[in-house]
């Protein structure tokens, strides 16, 4: 009889344990996202942005909440790298349904961070629109009158989860 109250009781415990952890950890994954890095395709993630807006948007693209924590928008320029987010042009899987987007400096690299200023590119003429794949390509393409680049002072952390060479 002891002995069965204590299998019971063990049980009960064990139940309770797996009920709580189920509790807490949900097994949500965040999911990544397609960009370009010099005309290659890597993933990454959003984790916070500084602005609400902005947190929403891509909470809503991936349907897993981003952060947001309006401090990272005071982070020194040295500590910034860039993101170029595509507002119109050829249909996609960015933020706003088009192109994906297009990073510069990669891991490994002196002007490497997770930290990543927004820059909105908007295409003049959509009828010219075409997939840039390189940050170079879109500050020639800016260069050139074809899109213009708005700097809206908002940053997300953006870690990569693979690059060219590397991967986490």
């Amino acid at each position: 009889m002891a002995r069965n109250l204590m299998v019971t009781a063990l049980v009960a415990v064990l139940v309770a344990g797996f009920v709580l952890a189920a509790r807490f950890y949900t097994g949500t994954v965040v999911p990544p996202v397609d960009g370009y890095l010099e005309g290659k395709r890597i993933r990454f993630i959003h984790t916070e942005a500084s602005d609400p807006g902005v947190a929403a948007l891509l909470t809503r693209m991936k349907g897993s909440p981003v952060i947001v924590v309006p401090s990272l928008a005071k982070a020194p320029e040295e500590m910034l790298a860039n993101v170029y987010v595509f507002k119109n042009g050829v249909p996609g899987g960015g933020p706003f349904k088009f192109q994906p987007d297009v990073f510069d400096n990669p891991p490994n690299g002196s002007g490497y961070s997770p930290l990543r200023a927004l820059n909105l590119v908007t295409w003049k003429d959509e009828t010219r629109a075409r997939e840039l794949k390189t940050a170079k390509e879109v500050q020639e393409a800016a260069t050139k009158g074809e899109i213009a680049i708005e700097r809206p002072g908002v940053v997300i952390n953006m870690p990569f989860l693979t690059w060219l060479g590397g991967r986490r």
